[in-house]
């Protein structure tokens, strides 16, 4: 099932167009990367997809509620994080969650039983003030999962985290990925987007640059291939395709003139620059 379907989207202030013609999906399950450097329009697009802004053009529909028409429905079918925590501080991780549980009607066992999936148990009647970022990171995450979404919207959540708190993040949200949640991830942390998500988006000025799997998209860029170093020194890339390559590495090898051989390929950091002419952080 299609959880998030994008046509022809576009919103404007005055006479700039933050975004526009965006057409994407993303399945029931899926992790979707929306990747962009700051201004190209993320922050406008998941303003639209979770009906906190109306778009002047196109349409989208997200766990099968239209973001204009059905804006009451929508909301008890999403969860959302943002960068900023926004946690109460001096409440604690339970009362936080029962705060926000009664704010959207969720069984009172909803909270327990969030508290044990995230591991937060043995925190509960701690001070959120008391916490690290990456435990607050999970209350938060908790938080947004409190109505039990379909679509869940996360805006870096892992940036600033240790490694070892952005791996236990990242490890609960491939967990929902595949209890059938689907996840529209805004990111800067390409490690997080190689790992996490099964299909990316790229936006750059407001449009839609390249979508595909991670995989296909540094396909498009530069095909994955062998490099021959030869015993003179010299480098030899080799054909992509598997039976060109064989031949000329054959023909090479019989000779007795390879010295080495490696796999090259590009990463995400790579097919970002060279799509967009500039890097993922810029402006």
């Amino acid at each position: 099932m299609t959880a998030i379907r994008v046509e022809g989207l576009g919103r404007r202030y005055g006479k700039r167009w933050a975004v526009r013609g965006l057409d994407f999906e993303a399945a029931e399950g899926e992790v979707l990367g929306f990747l962009g450097p700051n201004g190209a329009g993320k922050t406008t697009t998941v303003k639209i997809l979770t009906g906190q802004l109306p778009p002047t053009e196109g349409r989208a529909t997200v766990a099968g509620a239209d973001v204009v028409r059905e804006r009451s429905a929508l909301g008890s079918r999403i969860g959302v994080t943002f960068e900023q925590q926004n946690l109460y501080e001096r409440l604690s991780v339970r009362d936080n969650l029962s705060f926000f549980a009664s704010l959207t009607g969720a069984p009172r066992g909803r909270v327990d039983a969030l508290l044990s999936e995230s591991g937060l148990a043995d925190r509960a009647g701690d001070p959120v003030s008391k916490l690290s970022k990456g435990t607050r990171q999970r209350v938060v995450l908790a938080r947004a999962l409190l109505g039990e979404p379909r679509v869940l919207f996360l805006d870096e959540p892992t940036a600033g985290l240790d490694p070892l708190a952005a791996r236990q993040v990242r490890d609960w949200i491939a967990h929902r990925a595949t209890q059938g949640v689907t996840v529209f991830l805004t990111t800067h942390d390409m490690e997080e987007t190689s790992t996490l998500c099964h299909r990316v988006a790229i936006i750059d000025r407001g449009s839609l640059a390249a979508q595909g799997t991670p995989r296909e998209l540094m396909a498009r860029v530069t095909p994955p291939h062998l490099r021959v170093t030869l015993g003179d020194g010299r480098v030899v890339d080799l054909p992509p395709t598997a039976d060109e390559a064989a031949h000329a590495l054959g023909a090479l090898a019989a000779e007795g003139r390879v010295s080495s051989i490696e796999e090259v390929s590009v990463n995400l950091e790579e097919v970002f620059l060279r799509l967009t002419g500039h890097s993922l952080t810029g402006d």
